[in-house]
């Protein structure tokens, strides 16, 4: 008796191991899933956040054009079939080629579009004295629909996972893929207040 008494401990002590491995391998692989689940939480917040600030520059713009409507075609730097030239991240546009309106209209609308440059480029979030933005490679385009007198605002940046490419060309090809091209627009019309 005492033979078969020690066998069956030894039984039940070789499944208690197997049961700590189990339990072992199962706990693992929640943390594993854990692990993934945060960090793809983390790249959900952050392109929330570049989304976020994408917007208020876009607004940023709108309300400069709304503001300064007199010279308004002198935001309008951008061809809307190629999407170039643009501001921001490697801009060569220094000013706006347009003589309208009156000289102080025509000097606040490149203040205007050389400010939001410096917002694109992330002049206002700084780190030890550099510029480090809020938009990866941030790039804003402005058309013109002289048909109708709309003006296209875009903002465009670099994501972090590769989506579906956007229609709009305002950066196109400029973040080695154009799935990880993220684009908002939007759209003000000036009135005719005459």
């Amino acid at each position: 008796m005492n033979a078969h008494f020690s066998n069956g401990r030894r039984r039940q002590g070789g499944l208690t191991l197997i049961e700590v491995l189990v339990t072992v391998v199962i706990l693992l692989i929640g943390l594993l899933g854990m692990a993934v689940l945060l960090a793809n939480s983390q790249k959900a917040e952050t392109e929330s956040y570049q989304r976020a600030q994408a917007l208020v520059l876009l607004q940023d713009m709108a309300t400069r054009i709304n503001a300064n409507r007199a010279v308004a075609q002198c935001y309008a730097i951008t061809d809307a079939g190629q999407g170039v030239p643009f501001l921001g991240t490697e801009s060569t546009i220094l000013a706006p080629a347009c003589g309208l309106g009156s000289p102080a209209a025509y000097t606040l609308a490149v203040q205007d579009l050389t400010d939001w440059n410096n917002l694109l480029l992330g002049a206002t979030e700084t780190l030890d004295g550099d510029s480090v933005g809020t938009l990866t490679g941030a790039r804003g385009c402005v058309t013109r629909d002289a048909a109708t007198e709309t003006y296209t605002i875009t903002v465009a940046w670099q994501g972090l996972v590769a989506t579906e490419e956007p229609d709009d060309p305002c950066g196109a090809g400029e973040y080695g893929g154009d799935g990880l091209r993220r684009v908002v627009s939007t759209v003000v019309q000036i009135a005719d207040l005459d």
